[in-house]
């Protein structure tokens, strides 16, 4: 006798919840090493409230290396605060991984409402406000952000791997960028609207050159990283609002290749 209709829905479904589980449970453990790694090896389990919290993370579509950027971000400001005293908890690093989650969401236009992930297709990612439910987020102001930048791209010109081709750019990048921030805060109106148009050009040339040094196999390799990370979100997609959020992607996963900031005002 065959299989009940039903009984193949049931079993169908528990493998449903079956693989959603190992999934998140992946998710979690990758999180848990990261944070390993962050603390000098101390193990900090992510289980319990720590579970919930980061499975949170999972269920809401963040990618695992926006999860690291943010952990990251957190251990930068820790360090900055003065010598550690205690390893840190996975829910101290909420606040900042919801806050890149935010910046990624803007840079990909991909937003959030309940009760699935969609994405909207009548506005730029730039003019888009967060969907984010983190009341302990901040936008930077342009002055932090340029600072930020500047920061940034000082680290990318210690990275090992940057083309000898790219140190005039960033040469050129952070004379700019440190000439604007010296006005920025004094800044407003038509002058503050041709600064932010000229951090896009800015930021437009540094991706086109920075794609341009990036081989065909590898940058196959990161378009496909691009998909599996927006994929949570592909089913409230247009084509056209899928296409330009696969772009964004793959352009932010090349600034993550060389270590480059998102030198755009978002």
């Amino acid at each position: 006798m065959g299989t009940k209709p039903i009984d193949r829905d049931i079993s169908d479904f528990r493998l449903q919840i079956s693989d959603s589980r190992g999934q998140i449970s992946d998710y979690c453990h990758e999180i848990e090493v990261y944070l390993c790694r962050k603390n000098d090896g101390h193990l900090i389990r992510v289980v319990g409230p720590s579970f919930e919290l980061v499975s949170s993370w999972s269920a809401r579509g963040v990618p695992l290396k926006v999860a690291f950027a943010g952990i990251d971000r957190y251990f930068e400001r820790y360090y900055r605060n003065g010598p550690r005293r205690r390893p840190v908890q996975i829910a101290f690093c909420e606040a900042d991984v919801l806050d890149v989650f935010d910046e990624w969401r803007r840079a990909t236009g991909v937003v959030l409402s309940n009760p699935e992930p969609q994405l909207t297709t009548d506005e730029s990612p730039s003019e888009r406000e967060s969907q984010i439910p983190n009341p302990k987020s901040r936008r930077l102001s342009l002055p932090e952000h340029l600072e930020r930048v500047v920061l940034r791209l000082t680290s990318a010109r210690a990275n090992d791997t940057l083309p000898t081709e790219f140190e005039a750019v960033i040469d050129r990048v952070s004379g700019d960028l440190d000439a604007a921030r010296q006005k920025a805060g004094g800044v407003r109106g038509e002058a503050r609207a041709t600064l932010i148009a000229r951090l896009r050009e800015i930021d437009a040339d540094m991706l086109r050159i920075a794609r341009s040094q990036v081989d065909e196999a590898s940058l196959a390799a990161i378009a496909a990283e691009a998909e599996e990370e927006i994929a949570p979100f592909r089913a409230g997609m247009a084509a056209d609002a899928y296409a330009r959020a696969r772009e964004a992607a793959i352009d932010l996963l090349v600034r993550e290749r060389f270590r480059l900031p998102v030198i755009s005002y978002l």
